[in-house]
């Protein structure tokens, strides 16, 4: 077979972050407003459940699809949470932070300036996933990071 196509398609990172949602539709509404996302397809099923769904937020493609769980495919709602964190970063966290509470995400972390270099904050979208927004201030060699954790570890123990 001859080789025509890319391996990565044009437009896509070589990993991609897939959410299943309880709601995609709904879902994609919410990172609109809240991310400034933009759609990029969708595909429903017979029952107008989201199969498949793109959207890019950013520099990134991001997948969706509805829950299907005779598939195995459910949303952080039927598994009682998620262990897993979308990553956003971006120029001016404070704005998209507050646009996204806005929109409907709650406060899981208060954005903070963090030991680390960068100012954060965690929020959880309606749909049970949570994302974190970030700016990165200041480069920090691996000797600045571990003295600015062990310092940051101290401080949160005094507490």
């Amino acid at each position: 077979m001859a080789a025509t196509a890319k391996r990565v398609p044009e437009g896509y990172r070589t990993v991609t972050p897939h959410l299943t949602i309880r709601g995609a539709a709904e879902a994609i509404e919410f990172y609109k407003k809240a991310f400034d996302a933009r759609e990029i397809r969708r595909s429903a099923g017979p029952d107008a459940k989201l199969m498949h769904a793109e959207i890019q937020i950013g520099d990134s493609r991001v997948f969706l699809n509805d829950e299907f769980p005779e598939m195995g495919a459910s949303s952080p709602f039927a598994l009682k949470g998620t262990p897993v964190t979308m990553h956003l970063f971006v120029e001016d966290c404070d704005s998209v932070f507050d646009k996204a509470v806005k929109a409907g995400a709650t406060v899981a972390m208060p954005l903070a300036d963090q030991f680390w270099g960068d100012r954060y904050g965690l929020l959880v979208d309606p749909f049970g996933h949570r994302w974190s927004v970030a700016s990165h201030l200041k480069d920090m060699t691996p000797e600045q990071m571990r003295a600015a954790a062990e310092e940051a570890m101290k401080q949160m123990a005094k507490r």
